[in-house]
């Protein structure tokens, strides 16, 4: 990298985490004066057109591609409407030991003073909370479930190519078009439709304000340059500006300018989760960058220098504060804006260009936290860009991910979309599948599916508390078969199902009647066809996913009390039962019997691994299909974020030998030291799920770095994954780090800053995770390549 960028890369690493006050003082002021005064769109296109006009901007030395959501680098805004922090939550996240965001005692003090009186009561999470079951509150409390939209809004967009055509004058033109074919005669939703459509309208005028205060700022800051190259970037800056969002891009940097700009407005409007992503990035700027080559206009070492550029600027933002439950099932700096390489093309043509390859050398040198970076790998894919993918993998930092788009294709027809727009969709978030451009996928929360069977092995109480919590569905010892016993888990599952999904549709009408997003339904496809809202069925497709955690520490539990309890018989389950109520106290020889005497999933032993598939079966019977409140429904996936390591702490000891609090499982990966086999074992093993009819499955896996030393270690890495992807496997990431080096690290954290772990579905800084993510991973078995 060039000398701007490692100026620029530093500066981004080393800026701390903090808090501004300023969208919230702005907005409440705003909702003083004008809430009841227009309707809820067109006051939320007004609020985000009042902090486009007001919001400092940001303009840092060297900077190509501006703009930032808060007054500075790694300052980030906080949004009352959705949760309003108390004091003591701001003091709270000041002073955690993770993910923690500095916060000044006057922000502090004028927080409580003008904007915590206001939306006292009004927040959508007091809204949720204040309404929710006492049977949702007790589930929710003992860690049975999460809810992601308790602090932030629904989110997971990711962007097709339409920005890239189109500017926002041409969808104020089509918006204005619509709003020519309201028929108020038939449409009982007609004037809804017209309310939305002008939000979008002012949605789209608050965007190019916004620029175009760049375009001043960058103008003025030319006139007083002495520097005469920097004055010409200034220059070409403000023009950039002056041209993007407004008009659609006609170079390689207005294209990531735009880009940029749109992305800003998504997350400035609300606080989606996860962040906008730009879906195929090197598919949408690759006519840019052969233009700009062929012409002249454009070098190789530019186009690599002006993405460098935007790489740290999505680097500049981290995930907007989370405190309680939600900032445990994820807790991290890390916003998920997840940029898709290769893959297929809308026609059905390889993805994969030199583009492609050039953003793989930026991901190498840069090593940041964030953007996310995948690679995705199709029949098509030429073995050269998988090979480019498995040398950045080797360097131990856990990016690129890699995804099976044939998988992704077909996940995605099975739930009704076109083939031409699953094939322009891909995975953001971690591993979530959706129709970029064209889909809103709300994520409604994590699943602790070992949780279920802990209430199946306690006639519905809580392990840890005694509280009953779910249906009576027998004591343990009243099971004569392994059956009754699944049976009971199965009537668990029902009813946590049934609960979850229910709040779940309330919660979703809370989103769509008290917070629209009309600049970002803009921006999605048939939103302004159908003059809906992105929170209320305007998309094309609307999907809800459960994410369902710890499915190998629940086959493995089953695993272990079928073949011991049932098949054996030489262990009753009373004394099973006692011993897990006891966390295996003075039962240690009890507990290394289940431990290395079971069948456990992840070793291609069919005695676990159909466990495993009666088990995803019933979830999948459980979740697939239900309706939610847009005309569609819910899906599963099966990830886990860092919620397996929260789960766990909430979950008493296994049958599979886990102590009680320990992590369970991640994604669909193995438990901890159960994958004994090898990776071939693993990956066979996870073959036997048919993960097509999830919306995307994870799993981890990590090596020594001495396996991954050669060009042929290299290729047999490419195999792996190649056997998996034919297999059916939707995802594999990998973790190049040995057990030393993490140990160091823990010794000595000040000289292991840069050290990139992968965690779940994103990579992150080994010495900012807490002392229990670091055991975790610490804890993955380290493979080696037969």
């Amino acid at each position: 990298m060039n000398q701007r960028i490692e100026r620029l890369r530093e500066e981004s690493f080393a800026a701390t985490p903090s808090i501004s006050i300023e969208r919230a003082l702005l907005e409440t002021a705003f909702y003083r004066e004008h809430y009841g005064k227009h309707s809820l769109p067109v006051l939320r296109a007004l609020v985000f057109k009042d902090l486009c006009e007001k919001k400092t901007i940001y303009l840092g030395d060297g900077e190509l591609i501006v703009g930032e959501r808060g007054p500075r680098p790694k300052c980030v805004p906080t949004f009352p409407e959705l949760t309003c922090h108390s004091a003591e939550d701001l003091r709270v996240l000041a002073t955690r030991p993770m993910t923690s965001y500095h916060v000044s005692e006057n922000d502090i003090a004028t927080y409580e003073r003008e904007v915590i009186p206001y939306w006292t009561n009004r927040s959508i999470r007091e809204r949720i909370f204040s309404r929710i079951p006492d049977e949702w509150r007790t589930a929710y409390e003992a860690g049975l479930f999460t809810e992601f939209m308790e602090q932030r809004a629904p989110g997971h967009t990711a962007l097709d190519g339409t920005i890239y055509e189109m500017g926002l004058l041409d969808f104020k033109q089509r918006i204005a078009e619509r709003l020519t074919r309201l028929d108020y005669l038939s449409d009982p939703l007609a004037s809804d439709r017209a309310e939305q459509l002008k939000a979008m309208d002012i949605a789209c005028d608050a965007a190019v304000i916004f620029a175009n205060r760049h375009a001043d700022l960058a103008w003025q800051l030319a006139k007083t340059e002495a520097d005469p190259a920097r004055k010409a970037e200034l220059t070409r800056i403000a023009e950039v500006c002056r041209h993007v969002p407004a008009h659609a891009p006609r170079d390689f940097w207005e294209a990531l300018q735009m880009y940029w700009f749109v992305h800003l407005g998504t997350i400035t409007e609300l606080n989606g989760w996860d962040a906008m992503t730009p879906g195929h990035l090197d598919q949408h700027l690759a006519p840019f960058y052969a233009q700009g080559l062929a012409d002249g206009t454009l070098t190789r070492e530019t186009a690599k220098e002006l993405l460098c550029c935007l790489w740290i600027k999505v680097n500049n933002h981290p995930a907007p504060p989370k405190v309680g439950v939600t900032a445990k099932e994820s807790g991290t700096y890390n916003d998920f804006t997840n940029i898709n390489l290769g893959g297929l093309r809308r026609d059905g043509s390889d993805g994969v260009s030199e583009l492609s390859y050039l953003i793989l050398e930026v991901v190498d040198e840069l090593r940041l936290l964030q953007p996310q970076t995948s690679v995705h790998i199709s029949q098509k894919t030429p073995d050269r860009f998988l090979k480019a993918a498995a040398r950045v993998i080797r360097n131990g930092y856990g990016y690129p991910s890699i995804f099976n788009t044939d998988a992704v294709v077909m996940e995605q027809m099975r739930v009704g979309k076109t083939v031409e727009d699953a094939r322009e969709g891909g995975c953001s978030g971690c591993i979530e599948t959706g129709a970029f451009g064209k889909e809103a996928y709300i994520l409604t929360g994590y699943l602790n599916v070992p949780k279920i069977l802990e209430l199946a092995l306690n006639n519905g109480r809580d392990q840890l508390t005694g509280k009953q919590i779910g249906p009576r569905t027998g004591e343990p010892e009243s099971f004569a078969t392994f059956d009754d016993l699944y049976a009971a888990f199965a009537r668990q599952l029902e009813w946590v199902v049934d609960l979850k999904i229910r709040v779940n549709n309330y919660i979703e009408r809370m989103y769509a009647a008290h917070s629209p997003a009309p600049f970002l339904s803009t921006v999605i496809q048939d939103c302004i066809e159908k003059g809906l809202d992105y929170y209320n069925g305007g998309p094309r497709y609307n999907t809800n996913y459960i994410q369902c955690c710890g499915i190998g520490t629940v086959t493995d539990s089953l695993s272990a009390i079928k073949t011991h309890v049932f098949d054996a018989g030489s262990v009753s389950m009373g004394q099973l039962a006692s011993a897990l109520r006891d966390n295996f106290k003075n039962s240690e020889a009890l507990r290394l019997k289940l431990w290395n005497k079971t069948p456990f999933f992840g070793n291609d032993d069919d005695r676990a691994d159909d466990l495993m598939r009666r088990v995803y079966d019933s979830l999948f019977t459980a979740i697939d299909g239900r309706p939610n409140t847009k005309g569609t429904g819910y899906h599963l996936n099966m990830l886990s974020t860092t919620c397996h390591v929260y789960f766990g702490k909430m979950l008493g000891a296994s049958a599979n030998g886990r102590l009680a609090h320990l992590p369970e499982s991640d994604g669909t990966s193995p438990s901890h030291g159960a994958d004994r086999n090898g990776p071939t074992a693993v990956v066979k093993s996870l073959s036997k799920m048919d993960q097509i009819k999830s919306g995307g499955t994870l799993l981890n896996q990590r090596f020594l770095p001495g396996v991954l030393k050669s060009d042929q270690d290299l290729d047999k890495l490419a195999q792996l994954v190649r056997t998996y992807f034919r297999l059916g496997g939707h995802h594999i990431q990998f973790n190049v780090v040995d057990t030393a080096t993490l140990r160091e690290a823990q010794a000595n954290p000040d000289e292991h800053r840069n050290l990139l772990v992968r965690v779940a579905g994103y990579s992150d800084y080994f010495v900012d995770l807490d002392l229990d993510h670091q055991e975790e991973i610490i804890r993955r078995t380290e493979q080696e390549m037969a």
